[in-house]
């Protein structure tokens, strides 16, 4: 037996309230992606941003250090044992695969990167949230075990 198509699912319809924040989610410049880029240009890192020409579009890419980071939102990218990553009671197939697909897509993206000589971080919402972030000492040590750049002159 073949699962249902999404015309056979039985789910209630999407309100117009719930239709328009999902719209509303941004996929670039989101808060916790600023903060993770200011605290880096306050360190001194200079980067580019969102490259279409690398596997998964990457955040934030240091090409001198052959580095990217990664800013995933805890609840579409599924952070294992994060409170955020709560799935909805609705439409309940839809959402199992829609992450498993966003989970199989970072997947696919990371490795893909790394086969290619990327160096990868994953920064978390989580840990960009509240009065003390908790980022960037994960993102420092990233950082500081990387090669050293290389010179352009």
């Amino acid at each position: 037996m073949t699962d249902p198509t999404p015309s056979e699912w039985n789910d209630p319809p999407v309100d117009a309230k719930r239709s328009e924040i999902m719209r509303s989610v941004r996929g670039k410049n989101t808060a916790p992606e600023m903060k993770v880029r200011s605290a880096l240009h306050r360190a001194g890192y200079r980067f580019r941003l969102h490259r279409k020409d690398l596997p998964g579009k990457p955040d934030i890419v240091l090409p001198s250090r052959r580095a990217v980071v990664f800013v995933h939102g805890c609840f579409w990218h599924r952070h294992p044992a994060c409170r955020a990553a709560s799935s909805p009671s609705t439409r309940v197939a839809f959402w199992q695969d829609k992450f498993a697909r966003n989970v199989e897509r970072d997947r696919l993206a990371i490795a893909a990167l790394e086969r290619a000589g990327w160096a990868v971080h994953v920064v978390w919402e989580c840990e960009t949230k509240g009065k003390a972030p908790t980022f960037w000492g994960g993102l420092e040590t990233f950082l500081r075990e990387l090669p050293a750049p290389y010179d352009r002159s």
